[in-house]
């Protein structure tokens, strides 16, 4: 009887140390318990046409999947919005003929949090990520593989940055 009073306490005390962080990692209040994530625009000149639609449901997806945030239309506690600024093809390397012997595939978002529970956490920030490809592939042969990547990272980076603090 007294292990079990004892390890109830400690477990009691464990959760009240550990305040806000959880074991997701997240370190979000616990008075926040919704997301909006406004559909992102794009201003860049290339990439698919759904890019900003598929980008704001992988951010909806994610915060949904490792939080405890309900996703809401308008005027949740934190708000995500932004914009893709560049999709850019760039060459890596140069052979001896100086042709391109590796591509790189560059995505740029600027990201504009707003934390209404607490201004100080809010901020406007570029993220950037990019993945190189063989010089022997075309874009749109490479893309399907690579963008996907590329957005997967974005979003980790945003979350860290939004609910993990990093």
């Amino acid at each position: 009887m007294k292990s079990k009073l004892f390890l109830g306490l400690f477990f009691c005390l464990l959760s009240q140390a550990c305040g806000k962080y959880s074991f997701t990692g997240t370190t979000l209040d616990p008075t926040i318990k919704t997301i909006t994530v406004n559909t992102f625009t794009t201003s860049a000149a290339g990439g698919p046409a759904n890019l900003p639609l598929q980008f704001t449901e992988k951010l909806k997806e994610y915060y949904q999947r490792y939080t405890d945030l309900k996703v809401v239309q308008s005027n949740g506690d934190i708000v995500l919005e932004g914009s893709i600024t560049g999709y850019d093809v760039l060459p890596v390397s140069a052979t001896a003929s100086d042709q391109a012997a590796q591509n790189r595939l560059q995505l740029t978002v600027q990201v504009r949090f707003a934390n209404n529970k607490d201004e100080a956490k809010n901020f406007d920030q570029t993220f950037s990520f990019y993945q190189d490809f063989p010089q022997n592939q075309t874009l749109s042969q490479a893309e399907s593989r690579i963008l996907p990547r590329i957005q997967d990272q974005l979003v980790l980076d945003i979350f860290n940055k939004t609910a993990a603090d990093w």
